[in-house]
């Protein structure tokens, strides 16, 4: 079927004991391309037509996987293609902001199956998690009642929320200390049921550009969220980069100026909270979105004002992404109005000189992402869904 285009997929292995692997593989060579025959699958993927067949028959049977109708071309043989079935799994994305809470229920394939949102208590989070817990009931009977095998096909629940993570005393109000201390894992895991994971905002972010949006088929890119914070998702040989803790890509902590008592860390010049208090507005309000958009749209000065100052700021973050990670771009991405984003993303040139300087380039330094407010929660629920069924090189080393 792609005789043109190449097919995007990672090789598997006809060693024994590695068909978990080889499985995956498959799985991500139809999330990337779409439908695909026998051959095409096995040509991509390196394996042998006989484990693939024996791998699609298997996925068929566990409902991840359609044939479609046969096609011919030309005077070749016909040839079945198969296709990822989308209600073939499910799983629950939750952001968890300093304000606000969303839920998402996505399926297979990211679709959007389900969403609500609340507002938080500040810093509140014994009684945030059971606001938590009711939108969570809530999507999933919305689930249930379009999907009747929905609940068994529930792979977990993703969070997202700001970082840094298990910090010394963090008693910054900024970073969300009683949620920080609060065992929310364990909470939010005997409340659903589900098997839970947690990532950074930023991290969740650059999972919805890899699936939908400008780092699909990337295998290098950093996304640099701006958002009531600012971090950097990172996605290095097509895997995100979490680090150590999960906090890899905090750089809204880093220090504008090194030493001295005026040093700021970027995030407190640069960010959406940074805006509020410099319009004025309360992050609570009602409408704020299509409030900053309606200003953004009218260039009022106050709004350019914070522009050209944040994009300074963030025009040095961009050089220092570039020369530390090498990215094949860097992608600006946002829960802030579209409009809004796209007059940082112009102020931001021209770029400071870099390593990423180069004459030719197949892709630009700095590229506008997503800006959809719905993104972190939508990543987050991506995460379970790449957590089961994403090819990893651990699952050779444990099969081994």
């Amino acid at each position: 079927m792609h005789d043109i285009s190449p097919i995007r997929a990672k090789s598997g292995t006809n060693q024994e004991g590695t068909s978990a692997h080889n499985r995956r593989v498959m799985i991500e060579a139809l999330r990337l391309n779409g439908a695909l025959s026998r051959a095409d699958l096995a040509r991509a993927t390196q394996l042998t037509k006989q484990a693939v067949s024996n791998i699609i028959e298997d996925l068929e049977r566990d409902g991840l996987v359609v044939a479609l109708d046969a096609v011919r071309k030309g005077r070749g043989q016909p040839f079945t293609p198969y296709r990822l079935v989308p209600e073939g799994a499910f799983a629950i994305g939750l952001q968890i902001d300093r304000h606000l809470t969303r839920v998402v229920v996505v399926d297979l394939v990211g679709k959007v199956i389900a969403r609500a949102e609340a507002g938080l208590p500040f810093d509140e989070p014994s009684e945030g998690v059971e606001i938590i817990l009711a939108l969570v009931d809530r999507v999933r009977g919305e689930l249930a009642g379009m999907f009747s095998q929905s609940e068994r096909r529930l792979v977990g629940l993703g969070v997202a929320m700001p970082g840094p993570f298990g910090l010394k005393n963090p008693d910054n109000k900024w970073m969300m200390p009683a949620w920080q201390q609060f065992p929310l894992l364990e909470a939010l895991a005997a409340g659903t049921g589900l098997d839970v994971g947690l990532q950074n905002d930023a991290a969740a972010c650059a999972t919805a550009e890899r699936i939908v949006g400008a780092a699909h088929g990337v295998d290098h890119a950093v996304c640099l969220y701006v958002g009531y914070g600012i971090a950097a998702g990172l996605i290095l040989n097509g895997e995100l980069y979490s680090g150590g803790n999960g906090n890899a890509g905090e750089v809204g902590m880093a220090l504008l100026s090194p030493s001295g008592p005026g040093s700021t860390p970027l995030e407190h010049r640069a960010s959406l909270a940074s805006l509020y208090q410099h319009l004025g507005l309360d992050p609570t309000e009602r409408g704020l979105y299509e409030t900053l958009g309606t200003l953004a749209l009218a260039q009022d000065p106050r709004v350019m004002g914070w522009v050209e100052k944040a994009a300074s700021d963030l025009r040095w973050s961009v050089h220092l992404i570039e020369t530390i990670f090498d990215p094949q771009t860097v992608i600006l991405t946002s829960s802030a109005p579209e409009a809004l984003v796209r007059l940082l993303l112009q102020a931001m040139h021209p770029l400071l000189p870099s390593i990423a300087d180069r004459p030719v380039r197949r892709l630009p330094r700095l590229q506008l992402g997503t800006t959809d407010p719905w993104a972190i929660a939508v990543g987050a629920a991506a995460e379970p869904i790449s957590r089961a069924f994403d090819p990893r090189f651990s699952a050779i080393l444990k099969a081994g």
